[in-house]
């Protein structure tokens, strides 16, 4: 089972956002971008599920 859940939320300027929050409170990661709608918050949610779930990691020098 997961130990993280993702929060939609708006911020001070009505813009949309997300983030990825750990059981134990931290946020692993967020969508550093606003968005218009709720519904294009919750794409950009999908797409991070959808896209990341088999992610490489690089190491910059």
């Amino acid at each position: 089972m997961s130990k993280a859940t993702f929060e939609l939320y708006t911020d001070k300027s009505d813009q949309w956002r997300w983030r990825l929050r750990h059981d134990n409170g931290n946020i692993v990661a967020d969508s550093g971008e606003g968005y218009a709608s709720k519904q294009k918050a919750r794409q950009g949610i999908e797409s991070v599920k959808s896209n990341a779930a088999d992610a490489e990691v690089e190491v910059a020098d």
